[in-house]
């Protein structure tokens, strides 16, 4: 039987794009599921709350005006832009001018998408942290650029030195992506980081993007604008997601804020590629903006919460465990004898606990894995026991493996005269 070739000849880009891990790992958790196994599943960054009522109130409204079946303004509706203005003023300290400075995208892929289009030109360096966010790289390989890995450390926060970049690959850089607090380990970047990265900007002429995804899902010292830094505004963006700070993933809203030129461009870029932000989408995004940001307070404590469930259960089981008060992970090590996809391997197969081996996330994660708090209290405790279980019957068959080769060594001598 011959193989079928298609006629369609397809670009570059589309032959150079590499495999979604999130896809990947959704076809191993439901073939697992199919084979009868109760996984948890702790490999998605999907939250698992709901938007707070008043949020629900409003949508449920906005769906049933008239005015919200049309059309929606390109840039986003003034109210939703406003609100953004707002948010930045009351949170941040922020001043930044709804008109030129901000504009509204279906979530913070769909933003780093516009802005890798408008600010990457093949042969272009980027440059990003690793352990990374894997669209990251996607966007990187299908922009045919080069890719500059900046290694971070467990023994600096899992943040880059970037004084320990040389000038000439300074002088390559066209952009650096930034994310704090960071996917996948939860490290969030001081003051003093961001500044330093603002300033090597300036000196070699790059621009900054830094991904806000996880906004207000933090220690409150730690939750930093890059917008509120001196001379921010000359070189950076900041894309904002409502998916995780309001339990908003699945309505797809958010926006890009900062520099006025990237701004600008981006939204000529958005004008011919991109779809415009669902009216009732914007406007529950408005009352969120607007509100006291109490119930993103309230999802803080709760993750908070969980991951010293997870943090704390895993380090009795003798697990390593990165010490962040950022995001919605939980960093981890693997055992000793194991690499991060060995172990996420196991958990699955044997534990029936489903998580991302830190291979997903760059060279830096070989040896870790990712856990989602994204499940209720219980589940994450019963996640836990089924790992201490595992590695405890790990061990039992590693002393098992040890007796035995003992015995042999003892029985099967090889001299034959049993010396």
């Amino acid at each position: 039987m011959t193989s079928y070739v298609s006629p369609v000849a397809f670009t570059t880009v589309a032959q150079s794009i590499p495999p979604n891990v999130f896809a990947d790992m959704d076809r191993k958790v439901a073939a697992a599921v199919a084979d009868g196994a109760d996984v948890i599943d702790l490999a998605k960054g999907n939250p698992d709350a709901f938007p707070a009522d008043f949020i629900r109130e409003v949508a449920k409204k906005a769906v049933d005006d008239p005015a919200n079946a049309r059309y929606s303004p390109f840039d986003g509706k003034p109210s939703f832009l406003q609100a953004a203005e707002q948010w930045y003023r009351n949170t941040y300290g922020v001043e930044v001018d709804w008109k030129t400075q901000l504009f509204a995208v279906e979530g913070a892929v769909d933003g780093l998408a516009a802005l890798f289009a408008v600010l990457v030109s093949p042969g272009d360096a980027v440059a990003y942290a690793d352990p990374y966010y894997p669209s990251y790289h996607c966007m990187t390989v299908m922009s045919r650029a080069e890719e500059v890995l900046l290694p971070s450390l467990p023994e600096r926060g899992f943040l880059p030195d970037l004084d320990a970049v040389p000038a000439q690959v300074w002088n390559r850089v066209k952009v650096l992506v930034l994310n704090y607090p960071n996917n996948p380990t939860g490290a969030q970047a001081p003051r003093g980081f961001l500044q330093r990265a603002i300033d090597l900007a300036h000196e070699y002429h790059f621009a900054i993007v830094q991904d806000f995804a996880y906004a207000g899902l933090g220690v409150d010292a730690q939750q930093i604008s890059i917008l509120s830094l001196p001379g921010a505004f000359d070189v950076a963006v900041e894309v904002c997601s409502l998916s995780k700070m309001y339990a908003m993933a699945g309505w797809r809203a958010g926006f890009i804020a900062g520099n006025d030129d990237i701004v600008s461009h981006v939204k000529q870029y958005h004008y011919q590629m991109g779809s415009m932000v669902t009216s009732s989408i914007q406007d529950a995004g408005t009352v969120a903006l607007l509100s006291d940001q109490s119930c993103v307070a309230e999802l803080a404590e709760r993750y908070a919460s969980r991951r010293e469930i997870v943090a704390g259960g895993l380090r009795e089981a003798g697990l390593d465990v990165f010490d962040s008060d950022g995001g919605i992970y939980a960093w981890v090590h693997a055992p000793e004898d194991q690499t991060g996809e060995q172990f996420a391997d196991t958990l699955l197969e044997r534990a029936s606990v489903a998580a991302l081996p830190g291979t997903c996330f760059g060279k830096v994660g070989k040896d870790y894995v990712r856990f989602s708090l994204l499940k209720s209290e219980d589940q994450l405790r019963e996640a836990v026991r089924r790992e201490e279980y595992e590695t405890a019957a790990a061990l039992r068959d590693q002393i098992h493996h040890l007796k035995e080769e003992k015995r042999t060594n003892i029985y099967f001598h090889p001299d034959p005269k049993g010396r």
